[in-house]
Formats: C-alpha cells, sequence, structure tokens
C-alpha cells in the first residue's frame, strides 16, 4: 500500500516535470505583430525553413501551407497525418496578424462526426446481407453468405484495412481548426527576428549633392515611415494628394526625403508653386538661411496673395528649410515648382503634366515626390462634372511607366482652407475643421491590391491635422522692422528635430 502511494506521488512529480518544461501558457487572444505584414512575411516563411517544414507557398496573397507530416506511423489507433495553413492578416497598415489553421486526418474513423457511423438496422454484413448470427438458422440466407464469403467481422477489419502514406485515411476523416498555440509559438520565435533585423539594418551610403567635397554627416530622420521605401527606385515618381495647409503633410515630406537621401536615394521634390518661383527657391536651398534669404524666398507675389489656399502656409516655408539643411549637411536633394497659376482646366493640367514630365526625364537616376491637391494626382480620367477631364497624374501615367498616386488619410482635425463662403460669391481663407479617420499616430504608406475609382493606388497618412497659416502672418520674409513685437526680431529658422 506504502509502495503503491510512493509511486504515485512519484508519477505526480515527473508529471509536474514535465509540465514545468512546456511553453507557456497559450493565451485565449490573437497574436499581434507590430509590424506591417510585409515586414513580417519573410520571417514566417524562415520559420517554417528552420522548423523543416516544407511549404507551398501562394507569394501574391501571403497563404502558405505546409506537407502533409505524419505522427504515430504504422498505429491503427493513434496514427494520424497533419499540415498547416497559415493566412497573412492585415490587422492595420502598421500591424498584422497570421491566422494558423491546422488540419488532420486520421487512420481511423475518430474525427468523425458524432452518430454519422451509427447503424440502426441489422443489415450490417457484406453486400447488405444480415449477419446477426441469431437471425436465421442454417441454410438461411445469412448463413449462406457468411459461408459463401467465408469472412467474420474481425476479417473485414483486416481486409479493408487501408495502406500507410498520405493518402492512407478514411474519406471524411479530417479535421481543421485555428491553432492559437502555433500562431503564438511563431509569434515567439518571430518576434526577436524582427527586433534584430531592425537593429541590424545595414547602412548605406548618402545619396551625396553635387559639389559636396564631404561625405555628408549623420543626419536623424526621425521614425521611419512605414511601407515608404518599397514604392522608390531611381527614375520613379510618387504622387502625393493633400488637402493643402496642414502641418503633418510638409513634416511628413521632409522626414520623407530625409530618410530616402540618408539611405542613398537622391530626390526630387515638386511643390505646386508658380513657375516664377523657381530661382527664388533653388537660391534659398543653396544658401546660408540668412534673413536676405528668407525675405529674396518670400518678395513673391505668391506668398502675398489675398486668397492663401495653404500652399504658402508657415509649415511649407520650414520645409524648405529643413531640406536646405539637408543639402548644407551634403545630402542630395533638390526642389522644382510646375504650377501654371494663369491656366484653368485642362490646358493647366495639360501643363502641369508637361512640366512634372521635363524634369523625371531629365534627370531619370533621382526619385520625384510630387505633391499637389488630390485632383490634379488623380490618374484616372474624369471628374464629377467633366468626364473627359483628364488630370495631371493620368497624363503622367501615359507617358512614364513608374507612377503611384497615393491619396492623403488623416486623422479629425483642421486645416487652413480656402472654400467660397456661404453665397458662394467668394473666397473665405481660414481655419477649418476637417474630419478624417483615427489610423494611429505613426506616419505610414499603404497601397491596395488595385486602384480605386478615382486612380489612386493608396495612400499616405499623417496622422491628426492642424492648420498651418499663411507663412507671411506668421514673420517669415518680413523685414526686421515690420515684425511685430511679439514676434522674433528676425526670420525663425526651424531645427531640424522637426523631422
Amino acid at each position: 500500500m506504502r509502495s503503491g502511494l510512493w509511486l504515485s506521488l512519484v508519477l505526480v512529480g515527473l508529471a509536474v516535470a514535465c509540465a514545468g518544461r512546456q511553453e507557456p501558457e497559450t493565451p485565449d487572444y490573437e497574436a499581434i505583430y507590430d509590424a506591417p505584414l510585409e515586414e513580417v512575411w519573410p520571417s514566417v516563411r524562415e520559420y517554417f525553413t528552420d522548423a523543416n517544414l516544407s511549404f507551398r507557398e501562394d507569394k501574391g496573397s501571403r497563404v502558405l501551407q505546409t506537407e502533409w507530416k505524419e505522427e504515430f506511423g504504422g498505429s491503427k489507433i493513434s496514427g494520424y497525418w497533419h499540415r498547416y495553413l497559415v493566412i497573412g492578416k492585415r490587422e492595420t497598415p502598421t500591424k498584422s496578424k497570421l491566422w494558423i489553421i491546422r488540419i488532420t486526418k486520421t487512420v481511423n474513423r475518430a474525427l468523425s462526426q458524432p452518430g454519422k457511423e451509427m447503424d440502426w438496422g441489422v443489415n450490417r454484413g457484406l453486400g447488405g446481407l444480415p449477419t446477426d448470427r441469431n437471425a436465421g438458422a442454417p441454410g438461411d440466407a445469412s448463413s449462406t453468405a457468411s459461408g459463401a464469403f467465408g469472412l467474420s467481422t474481425e476479417d473485414d477489419e483486416d481486409r479493408l484495412n487501408f495502406p500507410r502514406g498520405e493518402n492512407g485515411f478514411y474519406a471524411e476523416s479530417g479535421q481543421g481548426t485555428r491553432d492559437l498555440h502555433m500562431e503564438w509559438r511563431v509569434f515567439r520565435g518571430i518576434a526577436p527576428r524582427l527586433a534584430k533585423k531592425q537593429e541590424s539594418v545595414p547602412a548605406k551610403l548618402a545619396a551625396r549633392a553635387p559639389g559636396t567635397k564631404e561625405a555628408p554627416a549623420f543626419t536623424e530622420c526621425g521614425q521611419a515611415i512605414i511601407g515608404l521605401k518599397n514604392r522608390v527606385k531611381p527614375g520613379g515618381v510618387v504622387l502625393l494628394g493633400e488637402l493643402h495647409g496642414t502641418q503633418e503633410v510638409p513634416r511628413f515630406i521632409a522626414q520623407a526625403i530625409c530618410q530616402l537621401v540618408t539611405s542613398g536615394t537622391p530626390v526630387s521634390l515638386g511643390l505646386e508653386l508658380p513657375l516664377e518661383n523657381e530661382e527664388r527657391v533653388k537660391h534659398f536651398l543653396q544658401s546660408q538661411g540668412q534673413e536676405a534669404d528668407w525675405l529674396k524666398l518670400m518678395e513673391s507675389p505668391f506668398w502675398r496673395s489675398p486668397y492663401p489656399d495653404g500652399r504658402g502656409s508657415e509649415a511649407v516655408a520650414n520645409m524648405l528649410e529643413q531640406l536646405r539643411q539637408l543639402r548644407a549637411q551634403g545630402l542630395d536633394v533638390s526642389v522644382f515648382v510646375y504650377d501654371h497659376p494663369k491656366l484653368t482646366g485642362q490646358q493647366r493640367e495639360d501643363a502641369l503634366a508637361a512640366t512634372v514630365l521635363s524634369h523625371v526625364k531629365a534627370e531619370p537616376a533621382r526619385f520625384h515626390l510630387v505633391v499637389s491637391g488630390n485632383v490634379h494626382s488623380r490618374t484616372a480620367k474624369g471628374l464629377p462634372w467633366d468626364k473627359a477631364y483628364q488630370p495631371m497624374g493620368r497624363l503622367l501615367k501615359e507617358q512614364l511607366e513608374d507612377v503611384t498616386a497615393l491619396d492623403m488619410a488623416y486623422d479629425s482635425g483642421s486645416a487652413w482652407i480656402c472654400a467660397a463662403d456661404e453665397k458662394g460669391r467668394k473666397l473665405d481663407c481660414g481655419v477649418k475643421a476637417t474630419k478624417g479617420k483615427d489610423n494611429g499616430d505613426r506616419f505610414f504608406v499603404h497601397v491596395w491590391d488595385s486602384t480605386n475609382a478615382a486612380g489612386y493606388h493608396g495612400v499616405f497618412y499623417v496622422g491628426r491635422v492642424n492648420a498651418s497659416e499663411p507663412a507671411i502672418q506668421k514673420g517669415l520674409g518680413q523685414p526686421s522692422d515690420a515684425v511685430p513685437a511679439q514676434e522674433p526680431k528676425s526670420a525663425p529658422v526651424p531645427p531640424t528635430s522637426g523631422l
């Protein structure tokens, strides 16, 4: 009795010890990766490769399926085969998750639906003949059948036993269930890899500006914009269709350019400013950013328009200053302007496209980021009020191989907007409320599988938006003695930490 009790305690102790070596308990909620699906998926493939689980993959849809794997082979009771179906899902443009479906099939009917194999009659023999040994005397049909075939129930089992191998299973013995345990097991294996990859990204040579003698200095460009670098290549064009008059879009542009030029890609930025500002902008970018340089930049009538529509905002001026500082550090960024404000309608779209096209073809080794109002950047033909209208984006798409149009996505807030007044007689410019959708506070680029009705390929997200007032109202570009007392005596120079 004591020996039996002692043996029981030993077995309990072994069970506890084994349990202590198991993986952490699987949570009953999903594992969410703090990275877009495109960044997670290569690590998913590596995980299953390292685990010796060979797989087939549908590369276009982020789905893979492992080959069948046999467990407890040869056992008629516990033998089974299983495989995993792994489906990558986009939780948000910045987060993702995996669904892992475990598919199992057995060599017995253990996985069949309950009650499916029950036989409520007595016809259990071969060919529908009764095999109840008490149902008929010698000479009855049942005994004749049994005698003719010479088979018992046990003989049936042996005769119909399925062969071993991938196809050795009964019909309808398969079962598929979502495997949270495997999802978390993969997550725990992948998460450290993702963190390590982010830390060990090889440094690239920065894009050196023409005429620079020394290598560009190290520049901090803020948190990486998710999905940006996947859309960038020499000669390519990305059109940003914006809502004018926010602080966030110019900040997004400056941060994007900073990250691209420091990773080796020379960038040309196209701004929807009148052509007569070309030399002023170019001079400012190559200047020391002194008060005289600011005055020369902003003495143009564009910045002093009685109807400032947001393109001449304080944030845009600050963005130019940030790009000037990048050039001063030896990085290869340039700016061109392309607006033809004296033209209207289709003539203006044709002129916009021709000007942008000339810059792209003149410098095919550079990446071109072109910013405009979100009507010009469409790549689809037609507008609600003019079905034949061809926006600049469509015209560029017909002439260039690599054009991506991104519409602006943002969270609710405010913007400096010019809109017709209630009577529709004149423009009313000022801070207006905007309504958007909250997708977090991190900048990202997200491209869809196909274009939408307006011809946009995706969106660039800038978070919550805040209005940016006209630069001239903030004292930028004004002589020192004309600046209000509460304003600084000289033109403010924004720090690069704003990128």
